[in-house]
C-alpha cells in the first residue's frame, strides 16, 4: 500500500469518527449557553471571511470591481428574498455586463 493511499484511509476513518462522536455523545456532553453562542457567531465570522476571500481576491491579488459588484448585487437580492435562481444570476449577469463593458 502506497502513502497516498494510506493517508486517503486515514482521512476517511477520521472523518468517520469525527461525525460519529456527535451522535454518541448527544445527550452526554452539555454545552454551556455562551459556547453555543460564541460557535454560531464563529461559524457566521468564518463564512463572511470566506466571502470576502472569494470576492475579493484573485491569484493572491484583487480581483478587479466587478466580481466584488456581483457579489454585492447577489447579496442584496438574497437579503431581499429572492429565489436562489434570481439571485445566483443576479450577480453572473452583473459580474458579466461589468467585465463586458471592461470594468475588470
Amino acid at each position: 500500500m502506497n502513502a497516498t493511499l494510506a493517508v486517503i484511509l486515514a482521512l476517511a476513518v477520521g472523518t468517520y469518527a469525527f461525525r460519529l462522536v456527535g451522535p454518541v455523545l448527544h445527550g452526554r456532553v452539555t454545552v454551556p449557553p455562551r459556547v453555543q453562542e460564541l460557535a454560531s457567531a464563529g461559524a457566521v465570522v468564518l463564512l463572511v471571511a470566506l466571502l470576502a476571500t472569494g470576492a475579493l481576491t484573485e491569484s493572491g491579488g484583487f480581483a478587479g470591481w466587478a466580481r466584488p459588484t456581483g457579489v454585492l448585487v447577489g447579496a442584496v437580492l438574497a437579503w431581499r428574498r429572492a429565489p436562489f435562481a434570481v439571485v445566483v444570476l443576479g450577480a453572473a449577469v452583473t459580474t458579466a455586463v461589468l467585465r463586458g463593458v471592461g470594468v475588470g
